[in-house]
């Protein structure tokens, strides 16, 4: 079963740690990997239930990365020398 399946009286009780996300992400694996040996065996129906439940696991990190307020984006900030260095400068010399 799931980690991300807790019955309902237990929800919200659960401490989000590094381990807990790296559980997720090897069962995330190992759901990947079970649902790609179904469809080699051309077993697509019986990869359903997996499918859901990589679903739900996906939506659940996806969660909890949005609400980490220490998650930003890459720090891929350009200074406005570097961009003028990089980008050619359009001062009405070649535009029609």
């Amino acid at each position: 079963m799931s980690i991300v399946f807790v019955p309902k009286k237990l929800r919200g009780k659960a401490k989000i740690n590094q381990e807990t996300i790296q559980r997720l992400l090897d069962e995330n694996d190992q759901l990947i990997r079970c649902i790609a040996e179904y469809m080699q065996k051309g077993r697509a129906a019986e990869c359903v239930q997996y499918q859901q439940i990589l679903h739900r696991n996906i939506v659940y990190l996806a969660t909890i990365a949005d609400a980490s307020p220490d998650n930003g984006p890459p720090a891929t900030h350009s200074t406005s020398n570097e961009t003028s260095a990089s980008t050619p400068a359009v001062n009405g010399h070649g535009a029609t």
